[in-house]
């Protein structure tokens, strides 16, 4: 094996996409000759090259500048960053649902998976997925796109997925590990379908085993406490929603 290759092995965990790193580690162990090693090898050279032009392809970000999410928009990033699980209570207004995921983008997720947004109803998915395209001058499809029941615009090479929680609820069962994402957000989770309980059972389960995924859970002003205990005290960050004058 060639130093280069060497190292490409050692550092495939920060390489490759994370879809790719599991299937081609377990297939590097089982390879019990230099036919297969090399075989082996090739397809992670294929992985990696892939990797580094989807960092190239990746959208440039602007945020919305005037609603209020924007304004604490380090505070979010530096905190996404710096922890697991991250709670964000908005009021409506916020811009919770359209800048959140792009904020993640900007903070270098979205890079070893997708983004994967959702949203309690189909109608929402698919307008929201609309609008974060719109502004991020990408056509609905690619970069972003949605996936709900009988009707779906998205690309495996996409950055952010809307969805509804029934979505990636059915994930899980091809999926336990949902290596398709490295990031995954919980809109609206205080509206506590059956589904959105399930979804937060099952990835306080898988947050162990994938410390590299990174979970928001974003809600309105209700409930904030109770998602932070269920995630072992995850940090809350409070967003204001945006006032209008009132006519006289």
């Amino acid at each position: 094996m060639s130093d280069a290759n060497q190292r490409l092995v050692q550092n495939m965990q920060n390489a490759v996409m994370r879809r790719d790193y599991y299937p081609l580690r377990v297939a590097l162990n089982k390879a019990k000759n230099p036919q297969q090693k090399s075989a082996v090898l090739s397809r992670i050279e294929q992985a990696h090259q892939y990797f580094k032009k989807r960092q190239q392809r990746r959208p440039t970000v602007a945020l919305a500048a005037d609603l209020p999410v924007s304004e604490q928009a380090d505070t979010i990033r530096q905190t996404i960053i710096a922890n697991q699980v991250t709670i964000i209570a908005g009021e409506t207004g916020s811009g919770k649902t359209t800048q959140i995921p792009k904020i993640c983008l900007q903070a270098g997720f979205g890079q070893f998976g997708q983004i994967a947004c959702t949203q309690p109803r189909r109608i929402a998915a698919k307008s929201v997925a609309a609008r974060v395209s719109e502004e991020l001058s990408v056509p609905l499809g690619q970069a972003v796109g949605y996936q709900v029941r009988f009707d779906e615009r998205y690309s495996d090479d996409g950055y952010i997925r809307f969805m509804t929680d029934g979505i990636l609820l059915q994930q899980t069962l091809r999926d336990k590990w949902l290596n398709e994402y490295d990031t995954i957000i919980i809109d609206e989770a205080h509206e506590r379908s059956l589904n959105i309980d399930f979804l937060l059972g099952f990835i306080k389960k898988l947050l162990p085993k994938r410390p590299d995924l990174k979970v928001i859970i974003t809600s309105a002003t209700i409930d904030t406490e109770k998602f932070s205990a269920h995630f072992d005290d995850a940090p809350i960050i409070t967003v204001s929603g945006r006032s209008y004058p009132v006519p006289t």
